[in-house]
């Protein structure tokens, strides 16, 4: 088979993601992240390696979309105190994560001797 029947434009990538669920999408989103640092930065020390896999860490798809579940009833006033306490509990796994991930960029910025919005911007990572 040709090389070029593989291919697969963008355009048609867009078009299949916008069938995804929000949890899939997420994950996809996650991996195109990755594989665009790795384009970007091929050879990656194994300390830079540990860093990144803490900057692409997250909450599972299926936490994640408890969350949002959650955050939703809470928006419209449906959000029992049971499920409050699970959701002040997810949002702070939510908040320890996030730390997590700009502790491990400001170490990989300083590894590389940029500056961490720079380093963002080398990454893809957006907030």
């Amino acid at each position: 088979m040709d090389s070029t029947q593989n291919n697969i434009s963008a355009d048609e990538l867009l078009k299949a993601a916008e069938q995804l669920s929000l949890a899939e999408l997420e994950r996809f989103v996650g991996k195109v992240i990755e594989m665009q640092a790795h384009r970007k930065a091929p050879h990656l020390s194994s300390e830079e390696s540990i860093l990144l896999a803490r900057i692409n860490a997250g909450l599972s798809p299926e936490l994640k979309s408890r969350l949002d579940g959650l955050a939703a009833k809470r928006d419209n006033g449906t959000l029992t105190e049971e499920e409050r306490r699970e959701l002040i509990e997810l949002t702070d796994q939510l908040e320890e994560i996030h730390a997590a991930r700009v502790e491990a960029l400001s170490e990989m910025a300083r590894l590389r001797g940029v500056r961490l919005t720079a380093l963002m911007d080398q990454l893809g990572i957006r907030f």
